[in-house]
């Protein structure tokens, strides 16, 4: 049991306890009473702002419906008054543009192509939208007087600005291949940078919205005109400046400016002229000769002109590559690709004809002067053919995409040289064989005959034109002729195109031809002497000439391709003429000969007949070596080591034999008169026979 004391307090903590939970209930009750009437003031506020808001929407929306409406209204005046403007304003384009127009594109080009871009757009508007306004005419009108201005401007800028190239700076251009740093100085400007500006922006303008195309009759006509004068032009310049050897300058100056180009001598192709300098050469050496006449017509002495004829012209086919080269890249910033070729075919039409032309008339020249044996004036077709056969990879580059007509000219024209050019090698060698034997033509000295010297320095030119001479030989197909079997591998898939090796042949092969013929007609004409000795002194100076031509100017390398011994074959006929020669001296030697003189005893007297005979034997002698030397001292050997050699030989003979038979019967009595017959002593007769070939002793 619990005690009363305990069980007191424990009730009464207990009620303690309960009172606090019913004053805790209490407040929580109050709480709760608190927050339900929130809670309704809340939702009596909430409900009253939807309310308004409601309201507020009701009246709202349709404010902003209209107003929505009014914005779309403004959108659309301000778009509508937009339009009228810019309606209004092409209706102001003729007035606004006129002056511009009327007063042209001169200096303001900028400006002008701005007026026709607004004249074009009015154009364009009227014709969609208002067809048969009369502002269509108008501004269609106005384009077209501003189109036509643009091509006047075109036309006058191309022709104020397009200037002929000077010849000097034609060589410094042809001449900057082989040296870069005069090529770049040497650069070509047809127009100036603010020019061709202009021209280009005019020239697209015309193509794009001008729809014209005559511009571009109007471009090549110019640049044609110009490259035309350009070559004409250098040409003069050869014919004006050239000097005496055909080598035309350009003034040097000292400071090197792109506006002032310098010039140094143009290397020359091989022409006759090297071929009469080695024969002037020769002739220093006494191997000329100039006595004695040829139907042949002398290359010696022809008109330097024609040299000067023949460098103009090969600088002008080299002048029109470069310049054709300088015109198509001038074209390319001016013409549409589309139309570039048949305007640059257009272009050089005149300058390629004329070029073509020239080369024509050389070779019909040629043709004449084949048909009248003037062998000089053909010669001028080798470096012509040599110089287009070299240039004719650039001239194929240069022609690309040009007709075909075109492209044909220069291989027509080289086709046309090669064959004159073996026309003229064949005729040659048969003038050289039938070279007529005229008596009154036939040196009186025996020296060297014209025909002879003429042959060698028409061989002697081939020598600079190896490959172009054997190249026409081939373009014939005289391998044939000359019994020389075609290799496949000497030639190409091209019928005129041959190996060097075999071209070297075929020349070496007509050059022996040229030479038997020259040796056959030589022996026909000695048969005109009828002095066998000077007949044989004229065969001897011919040979000798040829050899030591051959020799001199490496023909014999040239003739051994296929006559390795030919050198000593001339060498043989040489010594046999010498020998012949010899022999004339026989009528004065066998009267003084041991064979034919009289035997008698020492200190016996000389019956009358052995004297007689010893006297006819000096008289014998003495006119004999009279006779001859008269005779041969107007004969000539100019070759100064071959008369010399002749003459030692001759003396030495004549000396030996003269000297025995006066040492066996000069203190003979067999005369009273000794000085009657003993008239010359050994000395005297060798001095004698030292004046034989010299007219001026």
């Amino acid at each position: 049991m619990i005690p009363p004391q305990e069980a007191s307090a424990r009730r009464r903590e207990i009620e303690d306890k309960l009172k606090k939970e019913e004053e805790t209930l209490s407040f929580i009750r109050d709480s709760l009473e608190k927050s339900d009437q929130l809670t309704k003031n809340m939702v009596s506020i909430l409900s009253s702002f939807e309310s308004r808001l409601m309201k507020l929407e009701n009246s709202i929306i349709p404010v902003h419906k209209q107003t929505e409406t009014l914005q779309r209204l403004q959108e659309n005046v301000e778009k509508t008054l937009s339009c009228l403007d810019h309606v209004i304003s092409y209706y102001h384009v003729a007035s606004d543009t006129e002056k511009v127009i009327r007063e042209g594109p001169t200096g303001r080009l900028e400006e002008y192509l701005g007026s026709m871009a607004k004249i074009q757009k009015a154009v364009e508007y009227f014709q969609d939208n208002s067809p048969d306004s009369p502002e269509l005419n108008k501004v269609k009108l106005l384009f077209e007087r501003g189109k036509e201005s643009l091509e006047s401007e075109f036309r006058s800028l191309m022709t104020r600005h397009s200037k002929v190239v000077s010849p000097v700076l034609i060589l410094d251009l042809i001449s900057g291949d082989d040296e870069l740093e005069v090529q770049e100085e040497g650069t070509l400007e047809h127009l100036p940078e603010s020019v061709l500006q202009d021209v280009v922006r005019i020239s697209r303008w015309l193509v794009e919205y001008g729809r014209n195309q005559d511009f571009m009759n109007v471009y090549y006509q110019i640049r044609s005109s110009q490259l035309d004068r350009s070559i004409k032009g250098l040409k003069e310049h050869f014919r004006r400046s050239s000097s005496s050897s055909g080598v035309p300058y350009s003034p040097a100056v000292p400071n090197k400016r792109k506006d002032t180009p310098t010039k140094k001598p143009v290397k020359r192709p091989g022409t006759i002229r090297k071929a009469q300098n080695l024969l002037k050469q020769y002739s220093q050496h006494g191997l000329d000769g100039k006595k004695g006449g040829s139907n042949l017509i002398p290359l010696e002495g022809r008109d330097d002109m024609l040299d000067v004829e023949t460098d103009a012209y090969i600088h002008c086919v080299s002048a029109f590559v470069k310049l054709a080269q300088s015109e198509y890249q001038l074209l390319m910033d001016i013409i549409p690709e589309h139309h570039q070729k048949r305007t640059f075919d257009s272009l050089i039409q005149d300058a390629l004809d004329g070029l073509m032309l020239e080369g024509e008339s050389i070779v019909s020249a040629a043709r004449k002067a084949i048909i009248r044996h003037d062998f000089s004036t053909v010669l001028t077709v080798f470096p012509i053919l040599r110089h287009l056969k070299q240039t004719k990879p650039e001239f194929d580059q240069v022609l690309q995409g040009t007709a075909a007509s075109t492209k044909n000219k220069l291989p027509g024209l080289i086709t046309s040289m090669e064959t004159i050019g073996a026309k003229a090698l064949e005729d040659f060698a048969d003038n050289i064989k039938n070279d007529p034997d005229k008596e009154y033509n036939m040196p009186k000295d025996g020296t060297v005959h014209e025909l002879t010297s003429n042959a060698i320095l028409f061989l002697q030119q081939l020598l600079d034109f190896q490959e172009t001479a054997g190249a026409m030989l081939a373009s014939q197909v005289l391998g044939d002729t000359y019994n020389i079997p075609l290799d496949p591998r000497e030639t190409s898939s091209s019928a005129t195109s041959y190996s060097s090796e075999f071209s070297k042949r075929l020349l070496s092969t007509y050059i022996c031809k040229v030479l038997g013929n020259l040796q056959l007609n030589l022996l026909s004409k000695s048969k005109v002497y009828e002095d066998p000795a000077l007949s044989a002194i004229f065969l001897h100076n011919n040979y000798n000439y040829i050899l030591k031509s051959l020799e001199k100017s490496e023909l014999i390398q040239l003739v051994a391709v296929t006559q390795r011994t030919a050198e000593r074959s001339y060498q043989e006929h040489i010594e046999q003429q010498i020998q012949t020669y010899q022999r004339s001296w026989l009528k004065v030697t066998d009267y003084i000969a041991e064979k034919n003189l009289p035997v008698f005893q020492p200190g016996v007297k000389l019956r009358d007949k052995e004297r007689q005979m010893i006297k006819e034997r000096f008289k014998g002698f003495n006119d004999g070596l009279e006779e001859l030397c008269k005779i041969q001292k107007a004969w000539a050997i100019p070759d100064t080591e071959q008369r010399d050699k002749i003459r030692q030989a001759q003396k030495n003979i004549v000396k030996e034999t003269y000297g025995a038979f006066l040492h066996r019967y000069g203190s003979v009595p067999f005369t009273k008169n000794p000085e009657k017959y003993i008239k010359y002593r050994v000395e005297q007769v060798g001095d004698m026979i030292d004046r034989l070939f010299d007219t001026s002793a």
